[in-house]
Order: C-alpha cells, then structure tokens, then sequence
C-alpha cells in the first residue's frame, strides 16, 4: 500500500499542486507555518473523511474559494485507484472513489489506512480518556466499518436519549418513551465494547513486544481495557442507573466513558508514570497500529510524522527511523539534521514554503 500522488486545489494555504510520491521516506522541510502539516492533514482527511485537528469542512477551504479539492491516486493490493474529495462552504462534501460517489464514511474508512503521529500524540498516555478513546474508534474504524455504522449511531442515540432525560425531568410522562432509546443505544453500546476489547488484547500483545525493545527490555507494559460495564451486565447497568441519569440530565453508563490502562510494574503510568515512561509508552501504542493495520488488512499503511522526531530524544529517533525503512512515509521536520545524522534513507525531499511544495535536490 503507498500513495503515488496528491492534488490539491484551494485546500488551506496550498493552492494549487500535484505531489508525486515516493513508496519509501519522504522529507517535507521548511519553517513553521508553511503548508507542512496542511499537506499531512489533506492525506489524512482523504482517508479517514476529517481532519486530525478536529476542524471544520469550511475552515480547510482556502480564504478567498468557495471549494477545494483534494485527489489521491493510491496503490493497494498491487491495484491503482483514485479518492476524490470535494470539499464546499455551503454544502455538504462529496467523495468519490474510482468516480464512483461514497453516500457513506464507512465507504472510506480503511480504503487509504493511515497513522497519524503528531506531538500532541506523546501525551495520549497523561491526557485524558477522551483522546484515548479517540484513539480506539479511529483505528477500529479503520479496520472494521461495521464498527464505524454502530459508533455513528450509537454517538448519534446517546444525544437523543440525553437530549429526553432532561425532558423527563420537566415533562415526567416522557418516561415511558426511555425504554425504546435504551434498545437502540444498548445493541450498538455492545458491539462497540465487545471490538474494544478484542483490540486492546491485540494492540496488549503488540505494545509489549515493542514497548521491551524501546526500553532495552527493562520494563514490562500491560494494557487494558477499562470498561465500566461488561456486555452481559450493560442492560442491567443502564437500568440501575437511570433515576441517576434522569437526575444528572446525562447517561452515566457505557463505552462513551470507558478508558485503556497502562501500568508497568502494577503502577498506572497514565498517573505516575514519569515523562519518560509516558513518551515511550506513547510511542509504543502508535507504532502497534502499524503492525495491527498490517496483521488485519495484509498491508502496511502509510505512516504521517508530523514534527514528532524533534519531540523525541536519540534513542527514540534511532528506534523509530529503523522502524520506518518499509513502509511509506511522509515525514515533516524544520531541518534535515536529524535525517543526516541517524543516516537513514531519504527518497525524496521536498521543500515548503509559503504554500508551496516543490522537490527539492540536495547535492
């Protein structure tokens, strides 16, 4: 799997561009606030329909357009295809794989799979549930688009049933109308908990193996899946609690609250850990879903570092470029230093600067 080209028409502060690829490292360098992550972003967004930084359809649209437009021509299972992503201020956005429209994200997910690595992802391990939990619905969306029907809907439920306990709370009657909104939201609560929990056994499996190599084999990492409620128990739960959630004007059970654990040694290192620990952790669990991806679809995904090396102490730069040598990369950084002196392979460089993009030749 590796991306032959991007086009890019008004997105952001890249104007107007066709990016060739290549399979291997490829260094994207310039000062800050250039276009570098701008150009991740759109390759990000190709393949998962949003951007990592949460924005919005507008806000990637050049200042003074209406549209932009991204196009990935991509390679899978020796095959070429095309993803068209039509982005518009006023109306909704169109996608189109091979010219064929996509009406539905699962459509997508998964057809170009990425990792995103940023230095905001170094603190996933100390930051709150939120940002992990984001983590397991985007790499499970990915990999199973079963998964990402039911988070939709079960997302989509939750704020109705919020939305109606704080009616009940005015209009008691309402009450009678709960138990059909805890149907819907408990078949898709429990399909989200059963594939969260299979994941974590998995990326559990992965994490040790790469977190004893980053360590030099002197910490040991276990993770785990914190889960409030068990399949089996989730109806019972849901009913237990709801002069609760009634009260709170909120629903206080389910996989929207859970978390993953991460202890070395029987200590959470979320909370005690040191910076250290929590850095090489962090790199860990991103690395895993390189490997998962592969295990699951047969095929590397294509790797995005978004100014994370300059993050990283020399040990963890070194074990992470070896690491890197097989598979695409998309790498941004302000200087080379770092690529020269670990001697890794640069395929290709480019140079950006004030929204534009160009290869750049080293003698």
């Amino acid at each position: 799997m590796f991306i032959e080209s991007v086009e890019l028409y008004h997105y952001r502060n890249l104007d107007s561009m066709k990016i060739n690829l290549s399979p291997g490292v490829n260094i994207f360098f310039g000062d800050n606030a250039q276009g570098k992550t701008n150009f991740l972003e759109s390759v990000y967004v190709s393949s998962t329909t949003r951007s990592h930084r949460g924005s919005r359809d507008k806000d990637l649209i050049c200042f003074d357009h209406e549209e932009a437009h991204i196009r990935v021509i991509f390679h899978k299972k020796e095959l070429s295809h095309r993803m068209d992503v039509h982005l518009r201020k006023k109306h909704a956005r169109g996608i189109a794989i091979d010219g064929v429209a996509a009406r539905k994200s699962s459509q997508i997910m998964g057809m170009i799979p990425v990792v995103f690595f940023s230095p905001e992802d170094l603190s996933i391990i100390k930051s709150g549930p939120a940002g992990r939990r984001r983590f397991m619905d985007m790499e499970l969306s990915q990999l199973d688009p079963v998964y990402l029907s039911h988070l939709i809907r079960y997302n989509k439920v939750l704020s109705e049933r919020n939305n109606l306990l704080k009616q009940i709370r005015i209009y008691p009657t309402l009450l009678e109308t709960l138990d059909g909104w805890n149907r819907q939201l408990l078949q898709s609560g429990i399909y989200i908990i059963k594939k969260r929990r299979e994941f974590i056994l998995h990326i559990d499996q992965l994490m040790k193996r790469i977190h004893s190599d980053l360590s030099g084999g002197k910490e040991w990492i276990d993770v785990s899946y914190e889960c409030h409620t068990s399949e089996q128990e989730y109806e019972a739960l849901l009913k237990e609690r709801q002069d609760k959630d009634i009260e709170s004007g909120t629903t206080t059970v389910g996989p929207h609250r859970d978390d993953i654990r991460f202890t070395i040694k029987n200590i959470d290192i979320r909370r005690f850990g040191s910076q250290g620990q929590q850095r090489t952790a962090a790199l860990a669990l991103k690395l895993s879903e390189i490997y998962l991806i592969e295990e699951m679809q047969g095929e590397k995904p294509v790797l995005l570092l978004d100014d994370v090396l300059s993050e990283l102490d020399s040990h963890r730069q070194k074990w992470l470029l070896h690491h890197i040598r097989d598979i695409q990369t998309l790498v941004t950084c302000t200087g080379l230093d770092e690529f020269v002196n670990s001697r890794i392979q640069i395929d290709k460089l480019f140079r950006v600067q004030d929204g534009l993009i160009e290869e750049y030749k080293s003698n």
